[in-house]
């Protein structure tokens, strides 16, 4: 039993003194895996792993560590495996000071690799993760360039200025070298991405043993340069390739004092309250070779943004431009929910670099506010009325413009001594008569208001031809041709028409306004150019789509044409119509005149009849021929009343039609029925009387005299023969309504003569 405690007692002892000693050991600060990111190496060249302990040397030192006695050990854990492994030195792992070396690498290298830094009072390890590329998954900008595993360095030559380059880890490989190593150099032009190798086509680059070295630097040299560097180390030849990224900076002749671009010194910001406000700050900062520190920044009442402890304020800087070497930032002062006692407030921005620094106040100014809502429903109401009158412009645009010319527009009527309004020429064919007799001309007449010309209807017989169109043109308005193919046809009487009315567009400005009735575009005369060109509106007929009266065809026509008001009234379109229809109309006044004065008579003579005896006697002692004779005389009178009737016909009342009529346009009315009238009695000519005139052989003699118009005699014969018939039938017309008149007088005086009185028995 005393036994069993003693050992007891020794074996508590001794776990305590094995604890003791256990605790005397130092413990490892492991930093876990190195943030700088993977180490790449590529498979078959000599890479290297860098101990990221001594990534910060103000931390952890390699001399400083060897000094103080701490060794530097490496481990590795390769991937499929748990367990960290020790390496020694061997022919592949070589170590130099902070680095190991894979000499060369392979494809099973890629692992996790640890350094440790130790010593009997201290440790301290990181990881760092190697992984070993092929040859096709190396990063390359350009095809021909060599492949890299590892980051290009910076190098920074200024302008027309020398510098020399080494290709990176030169120096470890010449250590380990067991002869001097060699160096190839090649470049990949920033400028066209092409690959060149040393020599180069200058003679400002050259190589001296394993440098490059620059004796003037220009812009096309800048780019990225390779060095690939071979050696020889254990019977064995390794290479491993660098890549330096050379640009160009501004030389150092050239000034490096930083400059504020913005604000300027006479710029005020416009800020509004409770709202968001960003101030922003643009400076330049040159490259200083010695000392690339560079910073701007905002400052609030004299203190940094981050040292306000405020979270109204923040501050975010970018870079805007980067040019050789020098570089233009922003910074943006963001103030949340700006208030009034901001304004008081000092803003300033500073920069600096390693020559010199420089500050700038912002001055601010508080904006006043506009009625935003407000002002955006007025723009937007005035925005959509603009639409919808652009709309109904681009709709009824030509409604709109006959409204303004049928309010501002001036009556030509009223400026001129014209007779017509509208001189019509056509085609003489059944097809283009029945178009503008029934159509084109009644619908200017009879709805629009018109007086319309029409050669065949308003000439008067007899006379030159020529000259009767050229008159009746220079009495009209408008000129309107109606264009079809057999318009200008060869010896047709609208091809002398159309030449009449191009002389007169050329010589008296007449206005010419050419309606299309069937396409005459692959017509080859001149005229028909010529007429287009001549003519201030061509409207085209579309058959059914231009009957309605609303059509465009109709208001284009309309522009084309004299202005005329919009409410005119049936009796004023009426009154235009042509003298034909004129003196229709006063002949068919005259005659309900005559009927009615014919009634007026006989109840006149009714009432005779019943008169008193004495009246009756005194009227049988009256001779009867004496008495036949003043009746006969009264008869003539009443007769020649009636006859005379169309000369006033305008001044008589209608008592079964309302008259809406104003007095002025019925005076117009009269003077135009007088004018038919007249010139119908004084240019029909008697039958008789033209059977025996000297006319054709003054006619012919003309014509013999003047070939123009014997072709025109040869050309509108038929034309002249329908003028002498109409002008026949109006004579026998006339003279058949003189006879009717005689036979009503007459029987007039047969009833107002009385019985002869019976003789007394």
């Amino acid at each position: 039993m005393a036994s069993f405690i003693l050992l007891f007692l020794l074996a508590v002892t001794g776990g305590a003194a094995s604890q003791s000693n256990d605790s005397t050991e130092p413990t490892c600060d492991d930093w876990g895996e190195s943030s700088a990111g993977k180490v790449s190496v590529l498979d078959g060249e000599a890479g290297s792993i860098h101990c990221a302990l001594f990534s910060h040397p103000s931390v952890y030192n390699y001399t400083s560590a060897q000094s103080a006695g701490q060794n530097l050990f490496w481990y590795r854990l390769l991937d499929g495996h748990s367990l960290e492994q020790p390496i020694p030195n061997s022919s592949r792992f070589s170590k130099d000071r902070e680095r190991l070396w894979l000499q060369p690498a392979v494809a099973n290298d890629t692992g996790q690799y640890i350094c440790m830094l130790s010593n009997k009072s201290s440790c301290s390890k990181i990881a760092m993760r190697l992984k070993v590329l092929r040859w096709d998954e190396a990063v390359r900008s350009a095809p021909c360039e060599p492949a890299v595993a590892v980051p290009p360095t910076q190098a920074l030559i200024a302008m027309q200025m020398g510098q020399v380059l080494d290709c990176p880890d030169l120096q470890d490989a010449a250590r380990m070298s067991e002869s001097e190593p060699t160096v190839s150099w090649s470049f990949v032009s920033a400028e066209n991405s092409k690959c060149y190798r040393y020599p180069f086509w200058d003679t400002d680059r050259e190589q001296r043993g394993t440098r490059l070295r620059f004796y003037n630097m220009l812009i096309p040299y800048q780019g990225q340069y390779f060095c690939t560097v071979r050696y020889q180390r254990r019977g064995r030849l390794l290479n491993f390739t660098r890549s330096i990224n050379v640009s160009a900076i501004y030389p150092t002749t050239v000034s490096k004092l930083p400059t504020i671009l913005h604000p300027t010194p006479h710029k005020v910001f416009s800020v509004r309250t409770n709202s968001d406000v960003h101030l922003v700050c643009r400076g330049l900062l040159p490259l200083v070779l010695r000392n690339s520190s560079r910073e701007i920044w905002w400052t609030v009442d004299g203190k940094r943004v981050d040292q306000l402890n405020n979270p109204r304020f923040s501050q975010k800087n970018s870079n805007m431009k980067y040019n050789f070497g020098d570089v233009t930032e922003d910074s943006v002062l963001m103030i949340e929910d700006f208030q009034s006692e901001d304004l008081k407030r000092e803003f300033n921005c500073s920069v600096r670099n390693a020559e010199g620094f420089l500050t700038r106040r912002a001055q601010l100014k508080e904006e006043v506010s506009l009625p935003s809502l407000e002002l955006g429903c007025g723009l937007g109401v005035t925005l959509v009325l603009m639409l919808l009158l652009f709309v109904v412009y681009h709709v009824f645009w030509l409604e709109l413009l006959l409204l303004y010319r049928s309010w501002f527009g001036t009556d030509e009527r009223h400026t001129d001594d014209k007779e017509f309004d509208v001189y019509i020429s056509y085609a003489r064919n059944s097809e283009e008569e029945q178009f503008v007799l029934s159509t084109l001309r009644s619908v200017l007449e009879n709805v629009l208001g018109y007086s319309v010309c029409i050669f065949d209807r308003d000439s008067l017989p007899g006379g030159n031809l020529s000259e009767s169109v050229l008159h009746l043109m220079k009495r009209s308005r408008r000129l309107l041709f109606v264009l079809s193919p057999d318009f200008l046809a060869e010896k047709s009487f609208s091809l002398l028409e159309c030449r009449l009315g191009l002389h007169l567009q050329h010589g008296l400005q007449a206005t010419i306004v050419a309606v299309v009735r069937r396409s005459v575009s692959k017509l080859p005369c001149v005229e028909v150019t010529q007429l287009r060109q001549a003519s201030v509106c061509t409207v085209t007929w579309r058959g059914s789509r231009s009957e309605p009266r609303r059509s465009r065809f109709w208001l284009r026509l309309r522009l084309a044409l004299p202005v005329r008001p919009l409410a005119l009234g049936r009796r004023l379109i009426d009154s235009t119509s042509s003298h034909s229809d004129l003196a229709a109309l006063a002949l068919q006044r005259a005659q309900r005149i005559r009927n009615q004065n014919r009634r007026d008579g006989l109840e006149q003579n009714r009432t005779g009849r019943r008169a008193s005896a004495t009246q009756a006697h005194r009227a049988r002692k009256t001779p009867p021929r004496g008495r036949g004779h003043v009746r006969r005389e009264e008869g003539l009178q009443h007769s020649r009343r009636c006859s005379g009737c169309a000369g006033f016909a305008c001044q008589v009342e209608d008592r079964r039609v309302e008259l809406g009529v104003q007095t002025e346009m019925q005076q117009v009315f009269c003077e135009r029925t007088e004018a038919v009238s007249d010139r119908a009695s004084t240019v029909i000519p008697d039958p008789a009387h033209k059977a025996q005139s000297p006319t054709p052989s003054l006619n012919s003699a003309h014509n013999h005299l003047n070939p123009a118009a014997s072709s025109d005699h040869a050309l509108f014969s038929s034309h002249q023969e329908l003028q002498g018939r109409n002008s026949i039938h109006q004579q026998e017309e006339l003279n058949s309504r003189t006879s009717e008149e005689k036979r009503e007088g007459l029987k007039l005086k047969m009833e107002l003569t009385p019985p002869p009185a019976e003789n007394p028995v």
